[in-house]
């Protein structure tokens, strides 16, 4: 092997570390800190029951991103139109595809609870991604409509005893889930202790 040769060998292995340090600094964890019900409504500008229309997936402003277009059915907190656009960070685009823990994907055609919050971009976004979502079905005698939470099976941060931990509502009737957003929305504000 010529001397130039093994020169660029050893010069490109040893570029191999600080590349894959490099890469790897772009790289972040999804930590989402739980929140009750009581304060994603009052904390979420916009609550509505919607069934999901469509899905699309495009690049903006160099990341790749999914809309999703929604009827909403009941606006149980705020203001908005008949058709809502959800944009969600992630999706497929082309040949590339990017995950993010945490970030809920809707089905056309399946109804959902979701609490809201405006973008910069004038579209809304589900507050607190997997907390915001309740996935609205049947239960499992028909009789009536139950929501479960989509964090029943991702960890949130609990502050009060500072451990992941999975957990979230599990097949509440959406009438229940109703009456806490409301309590919620009608609680009159906390104090804050001096």
């Amino acid at each position: 092997m010529s001397r130039r040769k093994r020169f660029r060998s050893s010069f490109l292995f040893a570029l191999l570390p600080l590349a894959i340090s490099l890469a790897a600094s772009g790289i972040t964890a999804t930590t989402l800190a739980r929140m009750s019900v009581t304060q994603m409504s009052q904390i979420a500008p916009v609550i509505v029951r919607a069934r999901c229309l469509a899905n699309s997936t495009r690049w903006d402003a160099g990341d790749i991103w999914t809309f999703s277009t929604f009827a909403v059915e009941e606006i149980w907190k705020g203001s908005v139109s008949a058709r809502i656009t959800v944009r969600l960070l992630g999706g497929t685009a082309g040949n590339l595809t990017s995950t993010i823990d945490g970030i809920p994907r809707f089905r056309p055609g399946e109804t959902v609870v979701l609490f809201l919050e405006p973008t910069s971009r004038g579209d809304l976004s589900v507050l607190s991604w997997q907390q915001g979502t309740f996935r609205v079905r049947l239960s499992p005698r028909g009789a009536q409509e139950i929501v479960t939470q989509d964090t029943a099976s991702f960890s949130t941060f609990d502050s009060a005893t500072r451990r992941f931990e999975v957990g979230g509502i599990h097949e509440l009737p959406v009438d229940a889930l109703h009456q806490q957003v409301r309590a919620a929305i009608n609680a009159p504000p906390a104090r804050r202790q001096p």
